[in-house]
């Protein structure tokens, strides 16, 4: 929701610039624009990155205890035996 409103502001902002006559201000919107969207990009780029990485440390701490599992398991066995 974050990306839409600052894409239509930037729209917005474009928009307003394209009545004026003044090529600085029209370049100025532009570029602002564009860092907008560049800024929110890398922001999303960087939670997925967070994101995927808690899932693979999650992913590794569970195959880590299945594994001590199956060695307590092979433990118990070796006992009853």
């Amino acid at each position: 929701m974050k990306k839409v409103a600052i894409v239509t502001a930037a729209v917005l902002a474009l928009g307003l610039a394209a009545c004026n006559k003044d090529n600085a201000a029209n370049n100025a919107a532009n570029e602002t624009a564009v860092e907008n969207a560049a800024a929110t990009d890398v922001n999303v780029a960087g939670n997925d990155v967070t994101a995927n990485a808690d899932a693979a440390l999650n992913a590794a701490d569970n195959a880590v205890e299945n594994a001590g599992n199956a060695v307590e398991n092979a433990q118990n066995a070796v006992e009853n035996k």
